[in-house]
């Protein structure tokens, strides 16, 4: 096996995105990935098995420097959530294509789908532990922090869905209005009923 050169596996993950970005999921090889970080291909699978691996640490890559970048901010830590989950969540994000296509792969590899589960119990517990900062107690009673944040999770990733599969699917709106339902959920003297 090729020993690697002198580029690190993060600077491999980031000429990954850029393949990503510029070719799309559809046209995305590690020939590329090589090629636009000027390494041979050996090199690729020195870090990286196969080209879901490399898939998946880019997606595990993107959801931690994502609760990074949140855990700088203590005030309005659920609005930044959301600005950062609305921006990867329009019909030609290749974040969430990427997911999807993951997700369906671990349908048929065990290895991705316990890897993704990882990914998607360690956001869960980002929401959870972020969402018992701003509602003391959860709003709900008998509704867990860990139910919430599996929730919230749910739906950020149900709404990608929506944007990804449907032309006229208003990302702006339907963020406004689930900000709304946070609010109303936090703070009950905010609720508005009935418009």
């Amino acid at each position: 096996m090729a020993k690697p050169n002198v580029i690190s596996k993060n600077e491999l993950i980031e000429y990954a995105k850029e393949c990503l970005v510029e070719k799309g999921i559809e046209k995305f090889t590690l020939k590329a990935v090589a090629e636009a970080g000027g390494v041979t291909q050996g090199t690729i699978y020195y870090h990286f098995r196969t080209k879901e691996q490399l898939l998946l640490e880019i997606v595990r890559d993107i959801c931690d420097r994502s609760w990074s970048e949140l855990s700088h901010h203590n005030e309005n830590i659920i609005k930044q959530a959301f600005e950062s989950a609305k921006s990867r969540c329009s019909s030609d994000s290749f974040f969430h294509k990427l997911f999807l296509t993951l997700v369906v792969s671990g349908f048929h590899n065990e290895k991705i789908k316990e890897q993704l589960g990882d990914i998607l119990e360690k956001e869960n517990e980002a929401l959870s532990k972020h969402l018992t900062k701003i509602w003391s107690p959860t709003p709900i009673k008998g509704v867990s922090f860990e139910t919430w944040g599996i929730l919230l999770n749910a739906i950020v990733d149900g709404l990608a869905i929506q944007a990804l599969l449907s032309k006229d699917f208003s990302v702006e709106k339907v963020y406004r209005e689930l900000e709304q339902v946070l609010i109303g959920l936090s703070n009950p003297s905010k609720r508005e009923c009935g418009k």
